[in-house]
């Protein structure tokens, strides 16, 4: 049984709005990163994090190894990973400097990194899971190994689902409109809307969009307003990518 001693944490991060407390520890020679749930809400939210990860493995997507009863709260416990986030978000406030520094890579290092969210999200909506809450906080970039992976996908769920409240949780920079429609269907088309957001986002820069016309128009599609309008599937997005 693998011991996780918070007293002993090398980096501490208590300074989100999740409700969650999270710290890295190294224990049996590795190093981990633990997440600790210390409000209702975040108990719900680690729950579904651990129904995700039971649908769902990708090599690009950060999956826990463990979980358990923690001081304050349920616990998952995952590899620790470098990297640096695109948006280091907290309760003071949001540090893009990640991101403006990945819109200066390569284009090709870009599409790369563009290729294994989009294939992670490939599994993701084989498995009957929807994007909630994904945004560049999700996206952590290991500049030295070039290689993307995914994080704190706590907030997916299974879909379709009808929206039973004001708001899903998520940036307005990436949210689909139905995401802030009570009564509104919430199903694949919402996932192809967020990712089109995440191509625009990757693929922008402050002075101008850095990918080809046809990019341009698969994210046209993939973000129209009405979800009919869009691209039906993932997978019919990521094909349509491809080929541009």
């Amino acid at each position: 049984m693998l011991r996780i001693d918070r007293e002993a944490a090398f980096a501490v991060f208590d300074d989100q709005d999740s409700g969650c407390v999270s710290y890295g520890v190294e224990a049996e020679g590795r190093r981990w990163f633990v997440k600790e749930a210390v409000t209702p809400r975040a108990q719900a939210s680690l729950a579904r994090a651990r129904g995700l990860h039971a649908a769902v493995r990708h090599e690009t997507i950060v999956g826990p190894e463990l979980a358990f009863d923690g001081t304050d709260g349920p616990a998952l416990v995952y590899p620790w990973c470098d990297g640096t986030l695109l948006n280091h978000a907290t309760t003071h406030g949001s540090d893009r400097s990640g991101l403006a520094r990945f819109q200066r890579l390569p284009v090709a290092e870009v599409h790369a990194a563009l290729d294994a969210i989009l294939d992670a999200h490939l599994a993701v909506a084989a498995a009957g899971y929807v994007t909630v809450d994904l945004y560049d906080g999700c996206f952590l970039y290991d500049f030295a190994a070039r290689r993307m992976r995914l994080i704190d996908l706590d907030e997916y769920r299974p879909g379709p689902f009808v929206l039973g409240s004001d708001r899903l949780p998520g940036s307005r920079r990436y949210m689909a409109p139905e995401e802030s429609i009570r009564g509104s269907v919430i199903d694949e088309r919402t996932s192809v809307h967020v990712l089109g957001r995440t191509v625009h986002h990757l693929l922008d820069s402050p002075h101008s969009w850095r990918g080809a016309a046809a990019h341009r128009a698969v994210v046209d599609r993939a973000t129209r307003e009405n979800p009919a309008r869009r691209y039906d599937t993932v997978a019919a997005l990521v094909r349509a990518w491809r080929e541009a």
